[in-house]
């Protein structure tokens, strides 16, 4: 079993990571790690994530409370939302929360991460819905995340940043990483023109690759069935998701499983009209 100090080293480690990939700025985002039921390490408010060691790294309980904490340091505002995701999903070992460049210009523009366009990204990541807005620090964020948190293992937060979870810190930390390059990607296909999406069989195919690797986690491949008994990505049409934000977004082009006609795809005016989104809010 590795020890609270290990652990805390790897936590400052993951921080540099996410500092020098400019996925954060000064003093954002925040990391934790769950030891137990009742006991949580965490990075503290105030310091940037590049340039943590080990005796910054605060421990808390399941309610936020201060355990330990080194003089100077106290645990970051918004370990609220972290709390709520280990409240709500017991399988989770670890949460990552940061501001990637791209990924945080589509939750500026109210885009959610949701078009099957490369393997990886629809077998590791799924569909990555926008949680609404809420106040930073304040109960507002964990409350708006939680109806996600049985169906997702990322989300992006509404003109805030995205938040990604995961069995344990490195694999929390690749969920993040995966989320900004699929947004990447996924901006720079629009401004060539619109990206070309997997069609209905393909998604199927990468969807049991999934079940046969066993990968943890919630996902559609094990979770999102619709009426007609065959798993589909952006869809649209499985029930309850309907609700979520960007869900009803009309990404793809011809007939998807669910019986819904999503109409002749984005046009050229469309396209246009997200990319300028997307520019104005990374100005």
């Amino acid at each position: 079993m590795v020890n609270e100090m290990e652990i805390k080293k790897q936590i400052c480690d993951i921080g540099k990571r996410i500092y020098n990939r400019n996925m954060v700025a000064a003093n954002d985002g925040n990391i934790s790690v769950k030891l137990n039921d009742h006991e949580f390490l965490c990075t503290p408010t105030g310091v940037s994530k590049g340039f943590m060691t080990p005796e910054f790294i605060c421990k808390v309980d399941e309610n936020g409370n201060v355990i330990q904490a080194n003089r100077g340091f106290k645990p970051s505002s918004e370990i609220k939302m972290h709390m709520r995701v280990y409240q709500k999903r017991p399988d989770v070992g670890s949460v990552v929360h940061a501001h990637p460049m791209y990924g945080t210009a589509f939750a500026i523009a109210g885009i959610p991460l949701t078009q099957p366009i490369m393997p990886e990204a629809v077998i590791a990541l799924g569909c990555v819905p926008i949680a609404e807005y809420g106040t930073p620090s304040t109960m507002e964020i964990p409350d708006n995340l939680e109806k996600y948190l049985p169906y997702f293992d990322a989300v992006l937060l509404e003109n805030h940043g995205a938040l990604t979870w995961s069995t344990d810190l490195n694999a929390a930390y690749m969920k993040m990483e995966s989320l900004e390059f699929y947004a990447e990607l996924l901006y720079k296909s629009k401004v060539l023109g619109g990206p070309k999406e997997f069609d209905k069989e393909n998604i199927k195919k990468l969807y049991e690759i999934r079940r046969k690797f066993g990968m943890p986690g919630k996902h559609p491949a094990n979770i999102c069935l619709n009426k007609d008994g065959q798993n589909c990505h952006n869809c649209g049409g499985c029930g309850d998701y309907k609700q979520f934000p960007g869900y009803d977004y009309d990404f793809v082009g011809g007939d998807c499983d669910c019986g819904q006609t999503s109409g002749a795809g984005i046009n050229e005016t469309a396209v246009a009209e997200i990319v300028k989104q997307v520019i104005a809010a990374m100005k």
